[in-house]
């Protein structure tokens, strides 16, 4: 049960260390559309986990008031266990002839002046023995006790005497307090790392043009039993869709077949560098009908081209 649940956990934060992987590199890529998918399976997983980790809490505490249950039940049959026999022991007493029997009712009117009469007299006695001891003994077995009890006694100074400053200073058990404040730093940090990489990596940037006279861009269709027609129809539409994706409109972009589901674009003026990631991102990200776009490569194009 316990390396199942140990295998449980494993999987889900391999599955969950993935999802955040993948989502940090599609969010680099401007592939908004996997970002998701990967951001849901990850709220998925965490989910997943989460409830794990409730129904094991769950059984542990279902676990542990079983065993209390027991528990009680055990010392409710001990302590039954001993009032039964309790009562059979008071029973048996009872029942057992008495040890005393010249106390018994009948008796009493001879004893009691006797052994009053014997109480009395022996209270005078042991009251003349204590006065004649008190008036001829010494003090001598004080003065042995104490000094017996010399070395018991507290040093010269005090607790802070010269008996506390032998004693070298001992750190404190336990973990350093120190490695505590220090991991949530650096956690702190890391996170504030990342989400500044992050944050640089998908800022939109203002809108500027490249420094050539043009873009362009060479892709291919993958898609699996889909007619041409349709292949280059869908190529065409998920084209029209991404000249919106780039910080500035592809109002002057063309598209051109050339050879079976291998395209060619052309954008005039050229893209920026941070243009040409976000439109090769949205082609790659895009898909329609079982048609996915694959771009090969891209390049500039000069006026002396």
């Amino acid at each position: 049960m316990r390396s199942a649940r140990m295998a449980a956990y494993l999987f889900g934060g391999v599955a969950a260390l993935g999802a955040a992987g993948y989502l940090v590199v599609y969010l680099y890529r401007w592939q908004w559309q996997r970002t998701l998918l990967c951001g849901v399976l990850l709220l998925v997983i965490e989910v997943l986990l989460l409830g794990f980790a409730t129904l094991d809490r769950l059984g542990r505490l279902e676990r542990q008031a079983r065993e209390n249950d027991r528990r009680h039940e055990e010392i409710l049959a001990l302590l039954r266990a001993g009032e039964r026999e309790r009562a059979s022991e008071r029973e048996s007493t009872r029942r057992a002839e008495s040890r005393f029997s010249w106390l018994e009712e009948g008796h009493t009117h001879v004893f009691v002046p006797v052994l009053m009469a014997a109480g009395a007299a022996l209270s005078g006695l042991a009251w003349a023995v204590e006065r004649i001891a008190r008036a001829t003994t010494r003090p001598l077995g004080r003065r042995r006790l104490a000094g017996r009890l010399v070395p018991l006694s507290a040093p010269t100074g005090g607790a802070l005497g010269s008996v506390a400053a032998d004693l070298s200073a001992q750190p404190p058990l336990g973990p350093p307090r120190w490695r505590a404040p220090t991991a949530a730093g650096v956690a702190l940090l890391l996170c504030l790392g990342l989400y500044a990489v992050l944050a640089e990596l998908t800022e939109t940037r203002p809108p500027e043009r490249g420094t050539e006279t043009a873009t362009s861009v060479l892709f291919t269709v993958t898609a699996k039993n889909v007619p041409d027609e349709r292949a280059d129809l869908a190529a065409h539409q998920l084209w029209e869709r991404c000249r919106d994706a780039t910080a500035i409109p592809l109002s002057q972009a063309g598209m051109a077949t050339l050879d079976t589901r291998l395209y060619a674009a052309t954008v005039h003026p050229s893209l920026s560098d941070h243009d040409r990631h976000r439109l090769i991102g949205c082609l790659q990200d895009a898909g329609l009908d079982r048609v996915q776009l694959t771009v090969l490569g891209t390049g500039a194009i000069s006026s002396d081209d």
